[in-house]
């Protein structure tokens, strides 16, 4: 390929380049104001549905860590007992111990639930804050600066890059080190993320990274940290962490077990025991 002398005109980088990213900057602060604007103060839950998540999560928490537990040995068995009769009982569910000869209740419909249904709300105006500006800008782009080109890298780059960097840009012999304006424009959306950490923090909406993982019905409940999600069983879901409690008993390892020999061994004051591995190395209790 023979040497290309292309230059810009000055007023591309003044009416375009320039342009195009201070529009895109604009854009993201205000997708964030009008996103803190728009999101409603979550809603205080009732103390038997917060005790009945909570419940759940004491139980992820202790069979989780029974394998290095930082409870001692009384503590955990007296912990997991009470949990696995409460479990047994029913005592966390919200609505109190179930009739073991009645029937079991129909499946709960997120789409009947009021929390569900203001948590799918929260989600579509968080996607329509960020879909009706980027389709405007795009048509913007599109329409006044098509097959602009606005800036050339000062790096080379592979031909594999040419699709990326030259949106709509029908030429298949130009160096690949040259950006159009509608590429620009996906660089900027996510090449701008850093800025907006730094002048929003890092929790901030003007983020494309957090967009690309939210969906209108992503977080029904609106509880991030809800151990379940909406609609299960919440008597079954208690029986499985009883079954599972009761297997993560036969795994339970006080991790401050032969902790004083352990120090003492750090420091060369006595020598624990070794043992042969499968690798043929001595491992040191």
């Amino acid at each position: 390929m023979s040497t290309q002398n292309l230059y810009l005109d000055p007023q591309i980088r003044n009416w375009v380049l320039f342009p195009i990213t201070l529009v895109m900057i604009f854009v993201g602060l205000l997708r964030h104001y009008a996103t803190l604007l728009l999101t409603s103060p979550p809603k205080k839950q009732p103390l038997n549905v917060i005790r009945e998540q909570r419940g759940v999560l004491r139980a992820q928490i202790l069979r989780q860590s029974s394998k290095q537990s930082p409870l001692p040995p009384s503590y955990y068995h007296t912990i997991s007992s009470s949990l696995v009769e409460a479990f047994h009982n029913g005592d966390y569910l919200k609505d109190g111990p179930r009739d073991p000869n009645a029937p079991p209740p129909p499946p709960a419909n997120p789409l009947t639930d009021p929390a569900a249904m203001d948590g799918m709300m929260e989600s579509m105006k968080k996607q329509m804050v960020m879909n009706i500006p980027q389709m405007v800008i795009m048509g913007w782009i599109n329409f006044f600066f098509s097959g602009f080109l606005v800036i050339k890298l000062p790096f080379p780059l592979t031909n594999g890059f040419k699709e990326m960097l030259q949106r709509g840009i029908q030429t298949p012999n130009l160096d690949v080190r040259w950006v159009s304006s509608l590429s620009w424009y996906f660089l900027n959306l996510f090449g701008l993320n850093g800025l907006f950490r730094l002048i929003l923090g890092n929790d901030n909406a003007a983020d494309s990274t957090n967009d690309l993982a939210s969906s209108p019905f992503a977080n029904l409940n609106n509880q991030a940290s809800a151990p379940v999600g909406p609609g299960q069983d919440m008597h079954k879901v208690f029986l499985q962490e009883k079954d599972s409690l009761e297997l993560a008993e036969t795994t339970y390892k006080w991790v401050g077990d032969g902790i004083e020999d352990r120090i003492l061994a750090k420091w060369g004051k006595i020598q624990l025991p070794s043992k042969i591995n499968g690798s043929g190395k001595e491992k040191v209790f």
